[in-house]
């Protein structure tokens, strides 16, 4: 029994370790393709070693880019990003609050409203948004970009889930104690929500950095453009030539902040997801 366990370790951990690098892979190679000169990739077969044109191409990239500096681009979804999931998550928590701790007519009506939601994504909506938001003159602007991703319904309902799980007597005791709503909303669910909120921002966060469809739309000026949008627009069109060290650096600076967040965040992450203790 003792060896069969230790066979199905290894072999669990083998196929671990060969799904990472094949995943891997391509990540590799695409860091491979920002480290060395345009004839080098261009001419089979491609290196598979980093190269010396690693400062210079990304360099070259930070500052100059193709349309647009990566580093503006960088900023710009860097801004919408922390914006979404902040705002998403303070939204849905204040709707969720509302939801389980307060008594108002037509509550649940409400709740079902927001839920409802989740069957219209902005691309469904997409027409109607983009005149509001023209008719108040936020083209071109991180309002523009982040106020109409901001509305969640479903870290709304995640958090009611989870606030229905909290124990009635914990609001007793506050309110015995004189706590106003927002005191207990404050000193007691926000921590008790913490590995919650992590969890969503870095999903959230995600989202906001991979969002292509709405800054499309949204954005008409190349300063406002996203790292999402930097890339696609990079790709050449009829007979120019891709600078691909340049599109592979962007590739892999586009890389970085998700994975920072992930991995900065990544105990609170799993134990947002995985954590049953209340």
């Amino acid at each position: 029994m003792v060896e069969k366990r230790g066979l199905g370790i290894w072999l669990s951990h083998a196929i671990m370790i060969l799904g990472v690098l094949i995943v891997f892979f391509p990540i590799w190679l695409a860091f491979v393709a920002s480290t060395v000169t345009q004839p080098e990739i261009v001419s089979p077969p491609m290196p598979l070693l980093p190269g010396d044109q690693f400062f210079i191409n990304y360099k070259k990239a930070l500052l100059a880019g193709v349309n647009v500096p990566v580093g503006t681009m960088l900023t710009n979804s860097l801004v919408m990003a922390i914006g979404i999931a902040v705002g998403k998550i303070i939204i849905s928590l204040l709707s969720a609050f509302a939801i389980v701790y307060f008594r108002f007519p037509g509550k649940k009506i409400f709740f079902w409203l927001i839920f409802i939601t989740l069957m219209l994504p902005v691309e469904v909506r997409i027409v109607p948004t983009y005149e509001i938001i023209a008719g108040f003159g936020m083209l071109n602007s991180y309002g523009g970009l982040i106020f109409p991703l901001i509305a969640s319904a479903t870290a709304t309902f995640l958090f009611r889930q989870f606030f229905m799980t909290v124990p009635d007597e914990l609001a007793e005791a506050a309110r015995v104690d004189g706590a106003k709503p927002l005191r207990f909303f404050w000193d007691i669910l926000m921590p008790m929500s913490r590995t919650n909120i992590a969890a969503l921002f870095v999903i959230l966060f995600i989202y906001g950095w991979n969002q292509y469809l709405w800054p499309l739309l949204i954005t008409t000026d190349p300063e406002m453009n996203t790292i999402v949008m930097g890339i696609k627009q990079m790709f050449p069109s009829g007979d120019d030539v891709a600078d691909w060290p340049v599109i592979m650096a962007t590739s892999i600076l586009a890389m970085i902040p998700p994975v920072i967040v992930v991995i900065s965040m990544q105990k609170l992450f799993i134990r947002g997801l995985v954590d049953s203790e209340k």
